[in-house]
């Protein structure tokens, strides 16, 4: 055997098992993809299969979830409601005419009184309550209630104050106490069929 043929022998030789070892490699890799694609074959339809199982269950949970998000917007309606209802008795008082604020005003102040010498806080937009009908609330009640320095920031009506003991006479509290007191009633009159 020449140098020529054993070269040609060692090279199909290699060729041939090189051909036998990519065949066997194709063949692991065709089965490896089979297996494969099996598997996710069988992952999805156990997927799909799960879904409709837990469809309806899914459907009636975002039913719940969308059913209580529309009960938590009416709610807040219902309270946006009900505070629109205080805000609007706030601004009417605030809108009071003289007198009736001066009645309203002198009614609350003669129960808050109880050492006839406290301080009187108004707001420093006050227009009725003035040094004027302070005096004039003295000499009839026989008082000696003087203005505050301090002007809180407050609808109208008064503080009175007696050492560190307030009385909160303002239009704002006044609201505040009623809706307190009110709203059950507020709520049964504004949603009937919510209340019962």
């Amino acid at each position: 055997m020449s140098l020529a043929q054993i070269t040609e022998k060692i090279r199909s030789d290699a060729q041939r098992e090189a051909d036998e070892i990519l065949a066997k490699a194709r063949a692991r890799a065709e089965l490896i993809a089979q297996r494969a694609e099996e598997e996710i074959d069988s992952i999805k339809s156990g997927f799909i299969r799960r879904f409709e199982v837990e469809r309806p269950e899914i459907f009636r949970r975002r039913e719940i979830v969308a059913n209580l998000d529309v009960k938590k917007m009416m709610l807040q309606s219902s309270r946006d409601l009900i505070q629109d209802v205080y805000d609007i008795a706030l601004e009417k008082m605030k809108t009071m005419d003289r007198d009736d604020q001066i009645k309203l005003c002198e009614a609350l102040l003669k129960k808050a009184i109880k050492t006839k010498d406290e301080e009187l806080e108004v707001s420093a937009n006050e227009k009725y309550l003035d040094q004027a009908w302070l005096d004039g609330f003295n000499r009839e009640n026989g008082t000696n209630l003087v203005f505050s320095e301090r002007k809180p920031d407050i609808a109208g009506g008064f503080i009175l104050t007696r050492g560190r003991i307030s009385t909160n006479c303002s239009w704002d509290m006044l609201i505040r106490i009623a809706q307190e007191k009110q709203e059950s009633d507020v709520v049964k009159r504004l949603f009937p069929s919510e209340a019962e």
